[in-house]
């Protein structure tokens, strides 16, 4: 039986935790985020050549989970977590492949964590026996994924904040129609300031005291841990067919998504290069230029869910690095996409290869077209956050047509939808979750 790993904090100030601990927690109790004490390694002989996603992740995740209350459970958990598709499809006319993560209920790849979290959450007891309040900002796609998976799960209720305005219409109405146990709060702000109430709440001894709260975002391990097994899972087929490494440009904000491929890639498995694509959003970009690493306040662009504009996901970032940033600057290459140019990627590929993508998805796109452009015939992946129908105002005139609406989203889309305003205050969310008649 594997060591079990002990859990701390990027910030080094919080006692050392178990998994379901830090799991249930969201976030350490110094602000900082949970990190095992070493990654584990893995080699491709120790998974099954024939496993679906689910039975990936189980062996991927397994050394996580050693001596865990929640170990015996981890193949129970990926099964119900990872039961829908993550097709790696060949993009012939760049000689390169996409990988689709949009396929789950709520067509974006956040619904992987959000289902594994909840799978989680649903086994560990409680004595507290007031209900848990989920709380999750959100920059668009991650506050559907996590009100799809708890939606009437007893005794939970999940609170979502949206910066008013600033995501797409599809998207805002999916945060709205749930109802039941989960609430959506729209925010006189921007991401940031969605994401800053959020860690304020879950860092206040006295409210959480009054108020058993936990998080969702990319913040917690539970949500982190679980995308690594598409990467793996991708990355392992492409070996065994191909027996080489794959190559990842990975669209990303809050660096959750990027982080779940280093991941992968440091415990040994074949990943190669991974590039991160970011929107005009700079703050990492011109890090791996060599400034300092410097947050500012979130500018609004097309690839709305990538608006973040100082990650929590850069500490785990250095960590995974040890803390070096020449190290980490020599391992990653990251490049900012302005709207302009993700306008261009989305209607020169739809005119000209017949290929539609969502606004976050063209942020890689453009990156491997410039790879192309330059000579480079490595293997690579782009990976496919959302599904472009979420974004229909936007590419919908860039393709010159309607684009067809997945199931599942389509029949959120006819339900009623309603938000809560919210100025972007730390006591006013405060103040809300301690409202007996917002429970």
């Amino acid at each position: 039986m594997s060591e079990s790993l002990r859990y701390f904090s990027t910030r080094g100030r919080a006692p050392a935790a178990t998994l379901s601990e830090a799991v249930a927690a969201g976030l350490a109790p110094d602000g900082g985020l949970y990190v095992p004490e070493r990654l584990p390694t893995a080699a491709p002989a120790d998974f099954d050549p024939r496993g679906s996603l689910a039975d990936t992740a189980a062996t991927l995740l397994a050394p996580f989970f050693a001596g865990d209350r929640l170990a015996d459970e981890l193949p129970a958990i990926c099964a119900e977590a990872l039961d829908f598709p993550v097709p790696l499809r060949a993009l012939p006319h760049r000689d390169a492949q996409v990988l689709e993560l949009f396929h789950g209920p709520t067509a974006a790849f956040k619904d992987v964590g959000a289902r594994f979290l909840a799978a989680c959450l649903r086994r560990l007891p409680r004595a507290d026996e007031r209900p848990l309040t989920i709380l999750v900002a959100t920059s668009g796609d991650t506050g559907a994924a996590v009100g799809a998976a708890f939606h009437r799960q007893p005794h939970v209720r999940v609170v979502i904040l949206y910066p008013d305005g600033l995501v797409s219409p599809r998207q805002a109405h999916q945060l709205g129609c749930f109802g039941d146990n989960v609430r959506a709060l729209r925010v006189a702000g921007r991401f940031d300031d969605c994401q800053r109430m959020v860690k304020a709440a879950l860092n206040d001894a006295g409210l959480q005291h009054t108020v058993p709260l936990s998080s969702a975002n990319s913040i917690s391990l539970g949500r982190l841990l679980p995308q690594m097994s598409y990467y793996a899972h991708t990355a392992l087929g492409w070996w065994r067919e191909h027996g080489a490494p794959l190559d990842f440009i990975v669209p990303t904000g809050n660096l959750g998504n990027a982080l779940a491929c280093l991941w992968v890639r440091a415990m040994g498995l074949p990943v190669g290069e991974v590039r991160l694509a970011c929107n005009a959003n700079a703050t990492v970009p011109e890090f791996f230029a060599g400034r300092d690493y410097a947050p500012r306040e979130a500018v609004a662009t097309l690839a709305n869910a990538m608006d973040v504009g100082a990650p929590s996901n850069f500490e785990r970032l250095r960590w995974t690095f040890g803390g070096d940033d020449a190290v980490l600057r020599q391992a990653l290459h990251a490049q900012s996409v302005d709207d302009a140019t993700i306008r261009h990627t989305i209607a020169m590929h739809a005119d000209t290869h017949g290929e539609v993508f969502c606004p976050h998805t063209a942020t890689a796109v453009h990156l491997l077209d410039r790879l192309r452009e330059r000579g480079d015939t490595r293997p690579w992946a782009v990976v496919a956050t959302a599904h472009p129908a979420k974004f229909d105002q936007v590419v919908e005139p860039l393709v010159g047509r309607p684009l067809p609406v997945p199931s599942a989203l389509a029949a959120m889309l006819q339900r009623s939808a309603s938000a809560a305003p919210m100025p972007a205050s730390d006591d006013a969310l405060k103040h809300r979750l301690q409202d007996p008649a917002c429970a």
